[in-house]
């Protein structure tokens, strides 16, 4: 991999965008803009800090200045930048340097804004959740939607744009609005969930169905479609204490996998709604699973350079894992993400009772025999950041673990007599004082963002010449 210098960021907000040509990054107050091939600066915006009308009114002034969203439009034409204190969002064309836009929140504040799916509107969720207002770069207008159960999660849009889910909470009771988006937002659909206090909702990437479940304290999923049919209602026997942390739908849509605090993994189907399987964490791993294990020291003896292969283990093998205190909150437990690749044949999971280890299962199409299978652990000296799946391969991922490195699995490396194998190496970051919290990767998969706290850099594959 080649590395770029390291560049200033804030907020972690760093992305390329869509179609690949640019890297754009908030510093402080501004917006910087780099070409992709070169990282030279292609554009440079500074907000305007200057309060609305209402904000002056109300004296909400502050001194905080900092770009608190910012994101591409899904063509790449346009980009936003919010500073969610001040109340306002900025919106600029990437090559139009004298056309902007500006949405000023009103008393209801702005804690949130982000792109619609088409690139033409633009979401802002207000304080305390009075409401989600959408606005249209086209014509200018607004539409409100009151009444919104959580700025950040319990929305959704379908695959293809055209309809906007969204909780809402009317007389004391959870209730979902659908909206089509290709006509200005206007309400489809409405009626009652049968949530008493719902903590999210996630819909199938087909738009066939959608899972809805229950706050922390009760470990209940409703799977209903988009009609309100009520299909199934999902929970595990015996109940464990505490409620659902993670759920994920398979890319067919035909799996919803439910992981709670119990680290263990619910597999519905989606004929019956019920569960076919149960995924769980074992301290013990059997033979035929494939143990990686990242080398001891390695970055000091290799100074940060250059790359370096994982130890692999003999199984059975005896993983470590975390001794949990359920009398204190937030115990150290359950299934902490999940994730498939983008054709569904893998599934990676990070279990926070293992929070050094990546599992990866096998995990069979729907027209083959099903049998998941836990296939290969990778074993890191610190617990792990996160974990990304490159978006254009099946085969391959990222991860991070605070550490001056990243760290990558593949099963498409072609051995001897054309075999495919797998390789887990240790890649080093050539640069001091760098530690890498969160990582992204281009569309195209050939290329990563690094995230440090406040700085960041790019890796891109070296071609083969």
């Amino acid at each position: 991999m080649d590395f770029t210098e390291i560049y200033k960021q804030t907020n972690s907000l760093v992305s390329f965008s869509p179609g690949g040509h640019f890297i754009l990054a908030a510093v402080q107050d501004r917006i910087v803009i780099r070409r992709t091939d070169s990282c030279q600066i292609a554009r440079t915006v500074l907000l305007d800090a200057t309060p609305s009308p209402t904000q002056a009114f109300l004296q909400k002034t502050t001194p905080e200045t900092r770009i608190s969203h910012a994101a591409w439009s899904s063509d790449s034409e346009c980009f936003l930048a919010a500073c969610a204190k001040k109340g306002f969002v900025r919106v600029y064309k990437l090559y139009d340097e004298e056309w902007d836009a500006r949405i000023d929140a009103g008393a209801e504040g702005l804690v949130k804004a982000e792109w619609s799916p088409d690139g033409r509107y633009i979401l802002c969720f207000s304080e305390w959740g009075l409401r989600v207002t959408i606005w249209s770069l086209v014509s200018g207008k607004a539409t409100y939607i009151q009444f919104p159960v959580h700025p950040d999660r319990g929305y959704a849009f379908r695959a293809d744009g055209r309809y906007f889910l969204l909780a809402e909470r009317h007389k004391s009771k959870d209730t979902l609005g659908i909206y089509d988006a290709h006509h200005e937002y206007q309400l489809v659909r409405q009626f009652p969930l049968p949530t008493a206090s719902l903590a999210s909702l996630s819909l199938s990437p087909t738009g066939a169905n959608l899972a809805i479940w229950e706050g922390i304290l009760e470990y209940k999923l409703h799977v209903l479609t988009p009609t309100g049919t009520h299909l199934k209602t999902f929970t595990p026997e015996p109940e464990p204490g505490l409620g659902i942390r993670t759920v994920c739908w398979h890319p067919t849509g035909s799996f919803l996998l439910v992981g709670g605090w119990d680290d263990r993994i619910h597999v519905l189907d989606s004929l019956s709604w019920s569960c076919i399987l149960t995924l769980e964490l074992s301290s013990r791993i059997p033979s035929g699973v494939n143990v990686w294990r990242e080398p001891a020291n390695w970055l000091e003896r290799t100074e940060g350079r250059g790359f370096l292969s994982y130890e692999r283990l003999q199984s059975p093998y005896t993983l470590l894992l975390n001794r949990v205190d359920h009398t204190k909150p937030h115990p150290k437990c359950g299934i902490v993400q999940i994730e498939f690749n983008s054709i569904g044949s893998l599934l990676m999971v990070r279990y926070e009772t293992s929070s050094s280890a990546v599992h990866i299962y096998d995990f069979p199409s729907p027209s083959t025999s099903f049998n998941p299978r836990l296939r290969s652990i990778l074993l890191h000296d610190r617990p792990v950041r996160n974990v990304r799946w490159n978006p254009a391969r099946k085969g391959s991922l990222a991860i991070c673990c605070g550490a001056a490195a990243i760290y990558t699995w593949s099963d498409e490396w072609v051995g001897e007599g054309g075999v495919e194998e797998e390789v887990a190496e240790c890649v080093g970051v050539p640069a001091d004082k760098f530690e890498t919290y969160d990582i992204k990767w281009a569309s195209d998969g050939k290329g990563l963002i690094l995230l440090d706290k406040d700085a960041f850099c790019c890796a891109f594959e070296v071609e083969d010449e």
